[in-house]
């Protein structure tokens, strides 16, 4: 008998954003207040709003700050009680030397001490620039991230409502939008790795890539497991057969309005929906996090849907080569050889290396039927990356320094940032196999030598590798980050490909 389909998490939704011309002490039945200080060479320096709102409540906040030895760096929170009709709460938020990234930590930082609340107004952004309110609204509604599955509900739910005190006009709302759009890609590529793997199968997430496409005005296309062996997707076919679920490729394509003849930017993103290792199994410590080796396919999913709000000049394409890595009487073994859409081969010398030949397939595809101007990947790829760059930084590979400078300047703007590492082609010898084209497993340093085994898929098209698996969870609350899958990457896709000119100099 079958086991029953699960339901459907409950979601938890972000805040509700509006703009105010008001001061915030004017404002009247907000459950809690969130004021901005700095801390300068003569003690506390008082942000817009809040010696008024101290005046107005009676209370010496540049005292108290003093008394608590703030220090003002960014998302450093005072958190005063109050009893004064319904205002329940004061939060004091440092912000630091005020640059954009300043402004995105506090928001987080006043998004998680107003959690339970109904309403909050802030002041905190009231002075800053477009970026820098932006990035305030990307961390306040980053900082409210929450997910559950908890038969009596979630622990904490985001405030509700966000007043934003002091601004108004077209600008300032559309800083708000741009902000919304962007803290929205996130929280949706953040849902989705979150999702527990009982629930996300890739016919699950074909479906969430079907409900995108009608809610975003997105073309979607679904490859099945028979059409997959039929047209020669050989990696996506060959990683899936051991699962109960069998693989999908899921095609979405954004055109601007009348850019028909736009260039076009393809994105890949790996979608493992649970990667046990296969027959190479992981340790159980090792598989408990795998619930989000599809970030990348989720990543590119959430700036597929963001990128109408957000005017992109350019026609994009998302693939994103859907599959379980599981354990069964049909898994890949290891010794086993691939034919790759196009027909190049890999020897499977280690079945936990999968996740690049689902990739290798729709690489294959892109350059082969789509004819794009760039090429790039997205991948919860390698341990290596972890071990190499930490927990907050991506890796990035580019054949093109044009595309690598453009997208981690656009990580760097949009707190998501990326390093850049080698394609040496003094590694390449590793790949060699004595019976295919190349081995998957060519071994270390691992995420160079897993870059290069992806680089012959992209033939001669400026491309770039983002191996996030550094990145793919957070061990804490951290800023805009909350303890969990990430979620890591469609802030700097989307900064980038929005820019002013995206593809100036690539190619």
């Amino acid at each position: 008998m079958p086991a029953p389909t699960p339901v459907l998490p409950v979601q938890v939704s972000p805040p509700a954003f509006a703009l105010s011309s008001r001061a915030a002490a004017e404002l009247t039945g907000v459950e809690a207040l969130a004021l901005p200080f700095r801390v300068g060479a003569e003690g506390p320096v008082l942000g817009p709003g809040t010696a008024e709102a101290g005046a107005e409540l009676g209370v010496d906040l540049a005292g108290l700050l003093t008394a608590r030895r703030a220090k003002g760096k960014a998302g450093e929170v005072v958190a005063i009680p109050m009893a004064r009709e319904a205002l329940r709460l004061v939060v004091l938020v440092g912000l630091g030397d005020r640059a954009p990234a300043d402004y995105r930590r506090a928001g987080a930082a006043v998004a998680r001490a107003v959690l339970d609340h109904e309403s909050v107004a802030t002041t905190v952004p009231a002075e800053s620039d477009a970026e820098s309110l932006t990035a305030y609204v990307v961390g306040s509604m980053l900082g409210s991230f929450g997910f559950h599955w908890r038969s009596q509900g979630p622990e904490h739910e985001p405030v509700r409502r966000m007043v934003l005190a002091g601004l108004s006009g077209d600008d300032h709302a559309a800083a708000l939008e741009r902000g919304l759009v962007l803290g929205g890609a996130g929280w949706r590529s953040r849902t989705l790795a979150t999702v527990p793997s009982n629930l996300k199968s890739p016919q699950w997430l074909a479906e969430q890539a079907e409900g995108l496409a009608a809610e975003s005005h997105l073309a979607c296309e679904i490859w099945d497991e028979t059409r997959l062996a039929k047209q020669g997707f050989g990696g996506i076919v060959a990683v899936g057969r051991g699962s109960a679920t069998p693989p999908r490729l899921i095609r979405l394509d954004y055109t601007p309005p009348g850019g028909r003849r736009a260039p076009r930017v393809v994105l890949v993103g790996k979608g493992i929906t649970f990667d046990s290792g296969g027959l190479s199994i992981k340790p159980a410590e090792g598989m408990a996090t795998m619930k989000r080796d599809m970030t990348g396919g989720a990543v590119v999913m959430a700036v597929l849907g963001a990128l109408g709000a957000l005017g992109c000049p350019l026609r994009v394409t998302g693939l994103i080569p859907a599959a379980e890595n599981a354990v069964g009487g049909s898994s890949l073994r290891p010794g086993d050889v691939v034919t790759h859409y196009g027909g190049r081969t890999s020897e499977v010398l280690n079945t936990d290396a999968e996740g690049r030949l689902v990739l290798a397939d729709a690489m294959a595809y892109a350059v082969d039927k789509l004819d794009p101007a760039v090429l790039v990947d997205v991948a919860t790829l390698t341990g290596a990356m972890k071990v190499a760059l930490g927990q907050w930084t991506g890796g990035c590979f580019a054949n093109d320094d044009a595309l690598a400078k453009a997208l981690l300047e656009a990580g760097a703007a949009a707190g998501e940032p990326l390093w850049r590492l080698p394609l040496e082609p003094d590694y390449e010898d590793t790949l060699t196999s004595t019976v295919a084209d190349a081995t998957n497993a060519p071994g270390g340093p691992g995420a160079i030598t897993a870059a290069l085994f992806l680089q012959h898929f992209a033939g001669d098209i400026p491309w770039a590798h983002l191996d996030i698996a550094s990145a793919g969870d957070a061990p804490s609350d951290s800023y805009e980050w909350t303890k969990g899958p990430s979620g890591f990457g469609p802030r700097a896709l989307l900064t980038w490909l929005t820019g002013p000119e995206p593809l100036a100099g690539i190619g």
